[in-house]
């Protein structure tokens, strides 16, 4: 059997790593990379194959498969350039948007063009890394479209190492919605505790190899056993009072207690899972609720937000305060 022709449209870190990861594998012949900008000398990578820039190189025509990289805002208008291109008969296109239909594969589709997703389930932060992590064997594709268009990203997979996830029809934003969950937010998520510590007076260096290694404990966890068998820490223990004193800690940064309050919130159905304490889990929608309706005002001295005037909330008195809430 022959190996795969592909010509990747867009030179940025997405089709590089692709390009890269493609060419190394031994079953895919890439047969070009085009972009709209040179790559500037001291970012090319040993071995690579050096994008074409302006009009489409006439490799695009010995291709049987087409892979748009492209961001998002740039897909319309790289489709209808190739809508025109001297595409080989029967060539595939394939996209690799995670969030996006384009209707401008509507005219290649009408001119025999199978067309789909292609769309890497991979961080490319840069070429060399981005193809190294398509090929460790751990990668998966999310994959679309019509029916040549998805077996041909198949044949792409493998020859990756990579394994596919076919998303059914009509129901690509929920598909996209969770990979920027699982890859975007933990790097939101560290950057919001790195603010925490920071506010509290740690030391930044240290503290962001705390926290990354707690993240990896917390993957690794997760990677064998369902959520509610992996979740720990206050909620799963039905803990209200300490995620009270979170609260309080908090109240001076309110979109940081609005993420705490959120994730509080969902990992309290989680823990229902895991057996907690209905009881406990319902102490901490008060908790969260009284925040909720205070409008996340500065906790006074021993209040917990929206709680009745007077009323204390369950901590030590011999507690240090928070450097976040006394400012």
């Amino acid at each position: 059997m022959s190996n795969a022709r592909v010509f990747v449209l867009g030179a940025g870190r997405a089709g590089r790593s692709l390009a890269r990861a493609l060419g190394q594998s031994g079953a895919v012949d890439v047969v070009g990379v085009h972009g709209r900008h040179p790559v500037a000398p001291d970012e090319r990578l040993p071995d690579e194959m050096l994008p074409s820039v302006g009009p489409l190189g006439a490799t695009l025509g010995t291709a049987d498969t087409v892979l748009v990289t492209v961001r998002d805002a740039q897909l319309p208008a790289a489709l209808v350039e190739l809508a025109s291109a001297p595409l080989a008969p029967g060539a595939v296109v394939l996209h690799a948007s995670g969030g996006s239909d384009p209707a401008e594969l509507a005219p290649l589709r009408a001119a025999g063009h199978a067309a789909g997703t292609f769309h890497p389930l991979v961080a490319m932060a840069d070429p060399a890394q981005g193809a190294e992590r398509l090929r460790r064997g751990d990668a998966w594709i999310g994959v679309d479209g019509d029916p040549d268009a998805i077996a041909r990203a198949r044949v792409l997979a493998d020859a990756l190492g990579a394994r596919v996830l076919e998303i059914p029809a009509g129901r690509k934003a929920a598909y996209h919605a969770a990979a920027v969950i699982a890859s975007n937010f933990p790097v939101v998520l560290l950057a919001v505790a790195e603010q925490v510590l920071r506010q509290a007076g740690l030391d930044p260096a240290a503290s962001r190899q705390a926290l990354h290694a707690l993240l990896r404990g917390a993957v690794d966890n997760v990677r064998n056993v369902p959520p509610q068998d992996a979740l720990t820490g206050p909620v799963v223990r039905g803990d209200d009072a300490t995620i009270v004193r979170h609260l309080e800690a908090l109240a001076r940064a309110p979109d940081v207690l609005e993420v705490y309050a959120a994730l509080t919130r969902a990992a309290l159905a989680i823990a229902a899972l895991h057996g907690t304490d209905p009881e406990r889990l319902q102490a901490i929608v008060a908790a969260l609720d009284a925040v909720r309706d205070a409008g996340a005002p500065r906790a006074p001295d021993g209040v917990l937000p929206g709680s009745a005037p007077g009323a204390t909330a369950r901590r030590s008195r011999d507690r240090t305060p928070s450097p976040l809430a006394e400012g």
